[in-house]
This record gives structure tokens, sequence and C-alpha cells, in this order.
């Protein structure tokens, strides 16, 4: 694949990025493209290696290792190489239904597993992802394709996210009449919503949503299945249910002090800027302003930087980020071996901003926040925190101990809680009769195997973040393509998809 060579010839080379502090001017996506004589020699870094567990999908030590939907990434890199750009679009797009969204917000497992990456940087392959996925589109080769033949079975999808739009589209195409249900005023859940405009524009959801809608998906918005309409009303009216609907419960932090008016949810947070930017440019105030405000953000992941650089573009006045886990290492740990993800210290647009703005890295690892603070008129003012020691467990208790006398007390106007989500909201399964799988600690998610994704109710099937948890894109748009075909199959008796 690509060229013998090509790794020992041609060094690392990604999109590039507008520099932090201008960027922050605005609100526009900061990546920049390459020119393809680039791009084809980051294809040509791709081994003929023989073990490309780039696109292999596998759960290892409980993290993804490779591609979830099984990219054909060596082939494609070929191709791109080969200066065979169609061809690679053709080969991208039968395992892929959405690569201009994987290729922008996907954190890239495959290169984490790339067989380069055991000795020298991996392959650009979320960069060369994007850049076949654009030029498909700017060449006019990414259109409509209607099914040349209707089953007359209907099905109704809930939820516009990644699994649902993925479960839309290949049910489609198996020539279903798909209806997708979204309780938001725009589709594409938490891609349009929960992701900020700097990192996935808007128009980019727009533009495959209306492909959809040519092929003749329906989009139902601003109606909550299970509130706006009753969940047996689509029992009634469709054959098949599919539902989509994520991991939308957010884990809180009950503390002393949690009742304080400027403590928020991250995605309370980044939903209503995101609304409000698309609304009115922010003009019309609908969001909570970090502008002139001392911001903490607690939790890291993607939903925590995603806070920091919706912050920095507000104007606050001071950022950090708590994490209650060591900083990684800079490189691999011994158990953590490839091909498993590597676990190593990154830095994410919303850190180099926020260090760009005030000078370091926002990130405080090995924090417990253990109080937020008021002024007396229920207003937060401050918080309490305490250092951490993950060397020194409790016996019967938390991995770690609290540090004697590192208590600290932290300015705050807003904090915004980045602590990952409990499991989806149960209005609709239960109304369906779906039967909910209960974990510790309030946890929960739709009963439903892997590659069956059947219900305990016949006809409803579950898949994505409500079925599996909260997790990445790739597992949703894997999750959704699946479901498609165990839906097929049900109705059909027998499917062709794959």
């Amino acid at each position: 694949m690509g060229k013998p060579t090509g790794f020992k010839e041609y060094a690392r080379e990604t999109y590039h990025e507008r520099a932090p502090k201008l960027r922050i001017l605005d609100w526009n996506e900061f990546n920049e493209p390459l020119e393809p004589k680039h791009l084809r020699t980051q294809g040509a870094r791709c081994m003929d290696c023989g073990i490309p567990f780039c696109h292999t999908g596998e759960l290892i030590a409980g993290m993804a290792a490779g591609c979830p939907v099984h990219n054909l990434i060596p082939e494609w890199n070929d191709l791109v190489y080969h200066d065979q750009w169609h061809e690679a679009l053709d080969r991208l797009h039968k395992t892929n239904n959405f690569p201009e969204f994987t290729g922008r917000v996907c954190p890239a497992p495959c290169e984490g597993s790339c067989t380069l990456g055991i000795t020298s940087p991996p392959v650009a392959i979320k960069t060369i992802e994007k850049s076949i996925i654009e030029r498909g589109f700017e060449e006019g080769w990414v259109k409509a394709n209607p099914p040349r033949e209707r089953t007359g079975k209907t099905v109704a999808v809930i939820g516009s996210g990644p699994a649902g739009l993925a479960c839309a589209a290949q049910l489609n195409s198996a020539g279903h009449l798909v209806t997708v249900f979204e309780r938001a005023d725009r589709i594409g859940g938490l891609l349009m919503y929960g992701i900020p405009q700097m990192k996935l524009e808007k128009d980019i959801i727009d533009r495959r949503v209306n492909l959809l809608a040519e092929e003749g998906v329906k989009f139902v918005t601003n109606c909550e299945v299970g509130k706006t309409i009753p969940a047996e009303t689509l029992k009634n009216d469709f054959d098949a249910i599919v539902i989509c609907t994520g991991s939308t419960r957010p884990r809180d932090l009950n503390i002393p002090g949690r009742e304080l008016k400027g403590i928020h949810y991250a995605m309370e947070f980044l939903h209503a800027n995101t609304k409000s930017l698309l609304d009115s440019e922010l003009k019309d105030g609908q969001y909570i302003s970090a502008k002139g405000k001392h911001v903490i953000v607690i939790g890291g992941g993607d939903t925590g930087n995603d806070c920091l650089g919706t912050s920095v573009r507000h104007g606050c006045k001071s950022l950090v980020n708590f994490e209650i886990v060591p900083q990684p290492p800079e490189e691999r740990a011994a158990n953590n071996p490839w091909p498993q993800w590597p676990k190593t210290f990154k830095v994410d647009y919303g850190h180099a901003e926020g260090a760009a703005v005030f000078g370091r890295d926002p990130r405080e690892f090995s924090i417990e926040t253990v109080e937020f603070i008021g002024d007396g008129n229920g207003n937060l003012k401050a918080l309490k925190t305490v250092l951490v020691d993950w060397t020194k467990p409790v016996a019967g208790g938390p991995p770690f101990s609290k540090v004697p006398g590192s208590e600290k007390e932290w300015p705050a106007d807003l904090v915004f809680l980045a602590l990952g989500f409990l499991g989806p909201e149960h209005p609709v399964a239960e109304q369906l009769g779906v039967k909910i799988r209960e974990a510790r600690g309030a946890m929960s998610w739709f009963e439903a195997d892997y590659g069956k994704y059947q219900t305990s109710v016949p006809n409803v099937f579950a898949a994505g973040d409500c079925r599996r948890g909260q997790s990445l894109i790739v597992w949703a748009i894997n999750e959704g393509r699946e479901a498609a075909r165990e839906c097929d199959r049900f109705l059909m008796g027998t499917t062709k998809l794959p």
C-alpha cells in the first residue's frame, strides 16, 4: 500500500491550524487544508505492513483500537497516493456514511493503532479521510442516490445524531420509508448542538441532511417522542422503530454549594451557545456568556475541551480545567502497548487557545473539587479543591487519597460540569415497554445485544450511546449501520445491508 519506502522519506503532516489568538476571534473551523501533492505524500507513508490494525475496530483494555466502522484505510491511502481520488471516495463510502463528520470530530483511534506508530508518528489518516470527502463534494461526486424500489415498509428512527442518521441512511437505501424524529429545532443531535461550530461547522451537517432528504428520508423536528407525541403512536403507525436518542443524562457533582447560581452542565452551555450563534450570531443573548468571568471547567475529554474553546471566544477573565486523573505521560507507558489507544499527554485546540490567551495550559491534574462557595446572595464566587494521590488508594473507597494540607480556593463565576453521562432519558423506552439495563451509580441503558440491537419489544431496536453508553462518533455510526441491517432483516426476513 502507498509507497514501500514512503514512511522513511516523508514526515507526518496534518491539516494546518490557524494561530490560536487569531482563530478565537471567530467561530469558523480553524483547520486549513493541505495541497493535493502533500496529501499524496501522506498517503505514501502508509506501509504495506500486512497487519493493518488501523481498521479493526476492536475493544482492547476497554478502549477502541482501530476504526469501529472498519474503514478500508490502507486501500484509500494507496488510492490517494496514486491520485485516484474518485476511487478513494468510493472505498471510503463503503463503510462510512459520514466521513465529513468523522474526519473532523473523531479522535482517530485508527491512528493510535497504525503500525507505523510503533516507532514513528502514525499516518495522517484523519487528515486524508477529510480531504477525500471534501474533494468529493467539491468535484460534484457526492450526489443523492435514492433507492430504485420501495418495500412499502415504514421505520421510525428516534434521534438524529450520528447513530440515527447512519441508521436512517442505511434503511432508506434498502428501500424502506424512513422518518427521523428529532426533539430539537435542527437535525443533527449531538453533532448539531453538542459540538461547537469551530469544530464542526453546521452547514456541513445541513449539506448531508439535505442529501438524505433528497434520497427520501423524512425529517420531523421539534418533536420529542414520549412528550410531543406518545411513543404508542409510533408503534401503531410504523412497522419498526429504532431508538437512537443518545446518552443525555449528565453526571452531577453533589457537593456542598451545588445549588448556587453559576454552576451549569457542559451541554447546557454548549447547546445554548450554538443555538444562539445559528439563530442570531449571539445577538439574542439566549446563551450563558463567559465574557469577563472566572471560568472553571470540571472534567476533561472532548466536552471539557469544547467548553474551554467556547469560553475563550466569549472573552472569559480566567480559565482553569480540573481533571481528577494524573497527567498522562508524554510517551506510551509499559502497560499501554500498541495497538491500544495511546494514553499519552495531548494538547487539543481548547488547551492551546487557553495557553495562548492566559500564558499556560489551563489544565490542573490530580485535583478534586470538594465545595462550591457562594457570595451570600446565592451566587457562586469560588470553589475549594484538594489534591489527590493515586499511589495511595483508600481501602474500601476511591482509588486515590486526599493530600493533607493541599486545600485551595479558586475564584469562580461560572463552573461547567463535563463529567460524562449516566445514560439515556427513559420516557421513550418506558412508553414502548423496552427493558432498561441498570448499573451502578444510577447508570442505565436500553437493553439490546450488540450485533442484534433488538430490544425486549420485537419490532423496537436500539443503537448508539443509548444502548452502549457514552462513546465515540465512530461507534455510533457503527451501531446505527448494524441496527439498520438487523431491522431490515426483521422486516424482510433477509438483508443485503452490510
